[in-house]
């Protein structure tokens, strides 16, 4: 028979994520995917500092795809607490 556990229960919470379209850039992606955001460029760079930080900064002229991957995970909520 198995012991029952004791202690506290942690409740964990998943920010929503999307994945851009291929050749999508951020302004296509953020206006798609929280276009109910003021400024949703800015505010999805803001939960996103992984994108932010970028070698080629996203939108440089000659990045093609505005610097998104199809492979990149885009939080779409800011980060808990």
């Amino acid at each position: 028979m198995a012991t029952p556990r004791t202690g506290t229960l942690r409740i964990v919470t998943t920010r929503r994520f999307a994945h851009p379209h291929t050749g999508e850039t951020l302004e296509q992606f953020a206006a798609r995917v929280v276009p109910e955001l003021d400024d949703p460029t800015t505010t999805l760079l803001s939960w996103n500092l992984h994108l932010a930080v970028r070698r080629a900064p996203l939108g440089a002229p000659g990045n093609g795809s505005g610097g998104l991957l199809g492979t990149d995970l885009v939080y779409l909520d800011p980060p808990s607490a």
